[in-house]
């Protein structure tokens, strides 16, 4: 590996990107953050599309390689930095872990990112949001009734728990009752209170406005 910091492409709302920081964050890895404002579409730019041709972030530049998408960069800081591990040594634990993360990273966040809520247009986009969240929280409120201990497997943080934090903070953006998963009000409540997860909130990153802190 390069001894220079690993360069994060972010926008401080991005649940993709939050998930990363919060690894980052846990396992105390010091990187430099370079905001993409996705409002503007900088994200679609010529000069970010030389980074990620997707332009899509977030982008993890390391030396001469750059890893694009959230969950192979998580598992590639897992792997590198293996100190405070965030993916249990049970084969099965693993597994829901990953399963977790899936349910959440593809199953629910795409339907409302903001690129499609711009196809849904305006006047649909909050019904939208909310349909696709509450679905995709009743079926993961039944996943976590069974793996979840203080957090989503078990009594150690994992990777499914960083995929879960920016997802409530965006169920919460649109307004979803919550009342119906207690499993994961309290898992998000427990997460909250953690010092990683503060770092990681968008209101602690240098692009996040000032009336939005």
């Amino acid at each position: 590996m390069s001894s220079s910091k690993p360069i994060l492409y972010s926008y401080f709302r991005s649940s993709c990107t939050w998930r990363v920081r919060i690894v980052l964050a846990h396992k105390g890895i010091d990187y430099e953050n370079n905001p993409v404002n996705l409002l503007k579409q900088e994200q679609v730019g010529d000069e970010f599309k030389k980074v990620n041709p997707m332009g899509q972030i977030p982008s993890l530049v390391i030396g001469n390689q750059t890893l694009s998408q959230s969950m192979s960069i998580m598992e590639y800081l897992e792997e590198v930095y293996p100190d405070k591990p965030m993916l249990p040594k049970d084969p099965l634990s693993r597994a829901k872990v990953r399963e977790i993360c899936e349910i959440i990273a593809s199953g629910i966040q795409p339907l409302q990112n903001l690129s499609v809520l711009k196809k849904i247009g305006d006047e649909k986009k909050m019904e939208w949001a909310q349909f696709h969240i509450n679905k995709g929280f009743i079926a993961l409120e039944e996943t976590l009734s069974k793996s979840a201990g203080k957090y989503c497997v078990g009594d150690e943080v994992s990777l499914a728990d960083c995929c879960l934090v920016p997802q409530v903070y965006n169920a919460n953006r649109f307004q979803v009752d919550l009342v119906p998963f207690p499993t994961i009000v309290r898992i998000n409540e427990s997460l909250s209170s953690l010092e990683a997860f503060k770092a990681a909130h968008p209101s602690n990153q240098p692009d996040c406005p000032e009336d939005l802190k």
